[in-house]
């Protein structure tokens, strides 16, 4: 090959290169921004790494949307739970409270999460 052709070649690697860097770069990989397999890893990943006391707009923000929530209030206290679906259980079309995982807060603030989570909602 001639020179010119070998320099084209390299030319058209690096452009390719920096397009690449740009779009991994560039590109906001936010949870709306990803199909539902992919938003569950994550959702599974990021539920694993929470603790208690986080405010819900900490949740919001690392989260995203809710797939299915509920509050109520009892006297003084706001309780929420927030549904973030972590597992695939039927190909439907719907996420269901069974295919989530449930995270409660009270007034604001994360107090549990998981399958008790949902109960103490229910109870309080």
């Amino acid at each position: 090959m001639n020179k010119k052709v070998l320099k084209r070649i390299g030319i058209g690697i690096g452009l390719y290169a920096v397009f690449v860097m740009a779009v991994i770069m560039l590109y906001p990989d936010t949870p709306q921004n990803m199909d539902w397999k992919d938003r569950e890893q994550y959702n599974k990943v990021q539920i694993s790494k929470l603790e208690l006391g986080l405010q819900k707009k900490q949740i919001l923000e690392l989260l995203g949307s809710p797939d299915i929530t509920e509050a109520k209030r009892n006297d003084n206290i706001e309780l929420q739970v927030m549904f973030y679906r972590t597992q695939h259980k039927k190909a439907d079309g719907i996420t269901t409270e069974d295919e989530c995982t449930a995270l409660l807060f009270e007034n604001n603030e994360l107090i549990a999460w998981g399958d008790s989570a949902y109960q103490s909602f229910v109870d309080g």
